[in-house]
């Protein structure tokens, strides 16, 4: 064999396949991994251990019943609240619920509110943040006012909101419109000031309208923004539904809290702190869930 010529190696099958090529493996269940299965064991021990120290504290009498009652008393003011029952024991007559409405039917009422309250904020928070982020001039004169409503606490107006509305649902969806408004408009005036001018740049310059430019750039761009806005101004409105509810509350989850609070219903009271922090946890869990369908390039880039 001469030095020009060219020699030829034989690599031997070693059944490897270079990365990339090979079959497609089965997606790895992400829900059952021991790290999780781990943190729902702690998150479990934990809770136990809490019902644990709860009824050994009632057990043995160191708080009096009135002020922190067995967790079977609010189990039990759970269980009535939530169903029909003799009004005294012996007697013929039947109460159904509590304040005449089931437990569920006072959460709805409250979820109602909260879903129209944060819904008109949704649509004027979005439209007040994007026209304060495009139009400077506007911007600059309404921001103080924006600030102004957003360091009022719900109780400072909500008796001139029953004054102007009176005290049926009108003035509590007000009040709950009132606490979701400035969150939503503040997040969506970061979210549009926040991109990058070399984006809106890169779009015109390829002859997109003011339109498009707004469509495809300027409301994907500022959508993890707004929505985040959102669960804010969620939360903050669920925490802001008994004060909402103080007058006329009921059918209501706060008003019932605080009625029963006022009334020395101590097991009922804690029984709707309880169903009110349940459902706080189950928006804020449905709309980061909502959140990740609808923006799930966030966090990728």
């Amino acid at each position: 064999m001469s030095a020009t010529e060219t020699q030829t190696t034989t690599v031997p099958d070693t059944g490897t396949q270079p990365a990339g090529t090979g079959p497609a493996t089965a997606p790895e269940n992400t829900w059952l991994t021991p790290g999780r299965l781990r943190h729902w064991g702690v998150n479990a021990a934990v809770f136990a251990g809490v019902l644990l120290v709860w009824w050994g504290i009632t057990a043995t009498g160191l708080i009096q019943p009135l002020f922190l009652p067995s967790p079977g008393s609010v189990l039990q003011a759970f269980a009535d609240s939530s169903s029909c029952r003799p009004i005294a024991e012996g007697s013929a007559r039947i109460v159904c619920g509590e304040q005449g409405y089931f437990l569920w039917e006072h959460l709805l009422a409250s979820l109602q509110r909260i879903g129209m309250g944060v819904a008109g904020g949704v649509l004027i928070g979005v439209l007040l943040g994007f026209a304060m982020a495009l139009i400077p001039t506007f911007g600059r004169l309404s921001e103080p006012y924006l600030n102004f409503l957003r360091s009022l606490p719900p109780l400072g107006y909500i008796g001139l909101l029953i004054v102007w509305f009176g005290i049926g649902d009108t003035s509590k969806v007000w009040l709950l419109f009132l606490a979701a408004l400035p969150p939503i408009a503040m997040a969506t005036i970061d979210g549009v000031r926040g991109i990058r001018a070399d984006r809106l740049q890169a779009v015109q310059s390829l002859g997109a309208s003011h339109i498009q430019v707004m469509r495809h750039v300027v409301l994907p761009a500022s959508l993890p923004s707004i929505l985040s806005g959102v669960r804010i101004a969620t939360g903050f409105a669920w925490t802001t539904v008994v004060a909402a509810e103080l007058n006329n509350g009921i059918p209501g989850i706060g008003g019932l809290a605080y009625l029963s609070g006022t009334q020395l219903q101590t097991p009922l009271t804690i029984a709707c702190i309880i169903i009110v922090g349940l459902a706080a946890i189950t928006l804020d869990f449905g709309i980061k869930w909502i959140s990740q369908l609808l923006v799930p390039w966030q966090g990728k880039a």
